[in-house]
């Protein structure tokens, strides 16, 4: 095959393997403020260089030796630039500079609550006058130099000492030479002055007592584009960066991305041991022009080997190969590698997994894959809360063993208490046990059986239900799950009409589709959800089915996604039965922080079983539609605010039809980032509907949906 331009959409990357070892690296041309000469370092891949690529330059660079006098005078500072260009061209071509991303995020060891109302930048407030200076007046690669310094690093941690500020400085001429490089500029000047004194040349142990201004000065030049962008040979339906071609700015991270996603082609198709074989990068000065040239060796086609797995201790070898369900056999595919950790992972038996392929192909071209794991520990206790001014506290907890038995079985025992302190019903208990047996029938499908309790005591009815019951849940992937059990229900419902025994066996079936980018705390995608109950009724229970779906969507604007817009939809309506032959804890009701906040808890339902005080009584109905709008400003790095608006209508009837009736809020709220998730606090109040009056406090943790 023959070298190839690229014009395809930009796609995910996995680094590219070793290099050639007869290659060469020559860094690009850097002038340094005071000296007219320009260095062109020259790395040695023993010494530590990138032996991956040749960057080559085609103007001519004055000798070491004689010069100018000024030259003569700052061969220090040009010697200590000159090993910094060639540090930072070893590692740009295929590892990359590594960038801080932000200035802001802080060291360690400050308190999570450091400036939660202040506003206060660490490094404008710093003792040290820290300036930089662009001179083509780009503001957004002045950001980036600033944001990617170490010394900007250094302040915002609180290292204002000389000796770190020295150090950082010293260390930034490599970093930001790479960043601009990344950025297509290779004819760059950077000067770096700590109180007037050029950095490079201060030797590390004569560094002053106190630094109390740096300038950081930086002169890009002009961006060098391709004259050649050619990568070959490259497998079918492979995705290169769409910049790495002819008329582009030559970015060395356009060319990293074209190597690995090279390499990474040949690999979705077997060749598990492509790599890159060569690169050449030759840079024109005059013309601002780069000749780029990656060639590629795919290797032959490979087979999954063998597993090799160390590292457990508490769980049966044989389990552990069973829950990995490794490949052995198959063509390699890098995503089933994936699949591999993945299953291994939401088992919850390891706090770490770590998978690497063999080094040499064994016989046949079998690739083997060693497994090494480490075990958490065997059990675990959480508690949750959410607090209602209306409704009262709910507190949660759990106990959890993640391998009962030696197989990555999980034992889950959870208990709910909630209503505390509500002035409108007596206090809700549950409790349940459960227990996960992973990889059951395949890799993928967990099984579990399940015993739970629950006593409700409502404004309008008292429930006691007890559950039993045996699932099954198949995992495909992180994004898709789906779940059916086999359930015995059997409750007891007394209100105004008497007391009622409800008595089913039902199937309920749910598929799961997460497109979210995070669950806790989502910015982009959707979440989709649809669960079909059908139930059969035993005595005087009706059968039918209970249908509920729910989606929710998220789309974030502006600088750093600081706006979101989350909106969720939730319609449910059963088919079958008589309303009073339906097991009371089936129907919908809404209100509440569940469903409409601003609204009492189950506030709105429907008047359609007779035999109360009032002919009628008020129960749940046979329809529900609920739906949420939510507008989310980040106000800081860990502070937001919401504006929120929730609906609810409920109907007697199947199908949505019959007696209905409809109530709304909305309202305010806050969020305080945490690492488990946003803690959440809501104000919110009716704006439609006759269910509710006054003011509604919820607080949790995480976002209401």
């Amino acid at each position: 095959m023959g070298y190839r331009e690229n014009a395809s959409p930009a796609a995910g990357f996995r680094p590219a393997r070793s290099a050639h070892p007869d290659s060469r690296v020559r860094g690009a041309a850097l002038r340094s403020p005071g000296h007219s000469r320009a260095l062109s370092p020259k790395v040695n891949p023993a010494e530590g260089g990138n032996p991956c690529a040749t960057l080559q330059h085609s103007r001519k660079t004055p000798a070491r030796g004689g010069g100018t006098e000024d030259q003569k005078g700052g061969q220090e500072m040009a010697g200590f630039v000159n090993r910094a260009v060639a540090a930072a061209t070893a590692g740009i071509l295929l590892a990359g500079p590594a960038l801080a991303q932000t200035t802001g995020s802080g060291s360690s060891a400050s308190s999570p609550f450091s400036g939660l109302f202040s506003g206060a930048d660490p490094v404008k407030n710093s003792p040290v006058d820290l300036q930089f200076r662009v001179s083509n007046g780009d503001t957004g690669l002045e950001r980036q130099l600033r944001n990617a310094s170490r010394i900007t690093g250094a302040l915002a941690e609180g290292r204002y000492t000389a000796q770190d500020v020295l150090a950082a400085a010293r260390a930034d001429y490599s970093r930001l030479l790479g960043l601009l490089y990344d950025e297509g500029y290779y004819d760059s000047v950077i000067d770096i002055r700590l109180d007037g004194v050029e950095a490079a040349g201060i030797a590390p142990l004569d560094a002053p007592q106190i630094v109390r201004q740096v300038v950081v000065t930086v002169n890009p030049g002009n961006a060098f584009r391709y004259s050649r962008a050619d990568i070959a040979p490259i497998a079918p339906d492979t995705e290169l960066p769409e910049d790495y071609r002819v008329g582009e700015i030559a970015r060395t991270s356009d060319m990293r991305n074209a190597a690995r996603r090279g390499v990474d082609g040949w690999r979705e198709h077997g060749h598990a041991k492509a790599d890159v074989a060569a690169t050449e990068i030759i840079a024109d000065h005059a013309a601002r022009r780069i000749d780029s040239r990656i060639a590629l060796t795919p290797g032959p086609m490979v087979r999954f080997g063998q597993l090799h797995a160390i590292g457990n201790q508490r769980l049966s070898t044989r389990r552990l190969y069973k829950i990995a369900g490794f490949p052995e056999g198959e063509r390699f595919d890098p995503e089933k590698i994936e699949t591999v950790r993945r299953r291994l992972r939401r088992s919850g038996v390891f706090s770490a997994i770590t998978l690497e392929e063999a080094e040499a192909l064994g016989p046949g071209n079998t690739l083997d894959v060693n497994l090494t794991v480490v075990e958490q520990k065997l059990r675990r206790a959480g508690a949750g809360f959410e607090i209602s001014s209306n409704d009262g506290a709910m507190i949660s907890g759990y106990w959890m063993h993640r391998n009962l038995l030696g197989g990555g079985e999980r034992l889950r025992v959870d208990t709910e208490l909630k209503d505390i302190g509500s002035g409108t019903s007596e206090r809700d208990f549950k409790a349940g046990v459960r227990i996960d047996r992973p990889a059951t029938l395949n890799p993928d499908i967990t099984a579990s059986v399940e015993a739970r309790g629950e006593r409700l005591r409502e404004e309008d009815y008292d429930l006691d239900l007890g559950v039993f019951g045996f699932g099954l849940t198949w995992l495909p992937s992180e994004r898709l799950t789906g779940e059916t059990k086999l359930e015995y229900r059997r409750s007891r419902v007394r209100d105004d009409s008497g007391t009622t025994n409800f008595e089913i066996l039902a199937l309920p079936t749910t598929v799961t589709w997460d497109r979210r980018d995070v669950a806790t705390n989502a910015k982009r995608g959707f979440w989709l959800s649809g669960t079909a109950t059908p139930f059969t009724g035993l005595d005087d229970t009706g059968s039918g089915l209970r249908v509920v779906t729910e989606g929710r969507g998220y789309r974030s604007f502006g600088e750093d996604e600081r706006v979101t817009l989350a909106a969720r939809a939730r319609v449910g309506t059963i088919w079958g039965p008589e309303i009073e032959e339906t097991p009371r804890d089936y129907l919908f009701w809404s209100g509440g922080g569940g469903s409409v906040r601003g609204q009492p808890f189950e506030s709105l339902g429907v008047r359609a079983i007779a035999g109360g005080p009032e002919g009628t009584i008020r129960t749940g109905g046979m329809s529900v539609a609920n739906v949420t709008g939510e507008v989310r400003f980040q106000v800081r790095p860990r502070i937001g605010v919401v504006a929120f608006a929730d609906a609810g209508r409920v109907w007697a009837d199947s199908g949505f039809g019959g007696e209905t009736d409809w109530h709304a809020g909305a309202g305010l709220g806050v969020r305080y980032d945490t690492p488990v998730g946003p803690l959440r606090l809501d104000v919110a109040g009716p704006v439609g509907g006759d269910t509710g009056e006054g003011v509604q406090l919820y607080l949790g943790l995480g976002q209401a949906f």
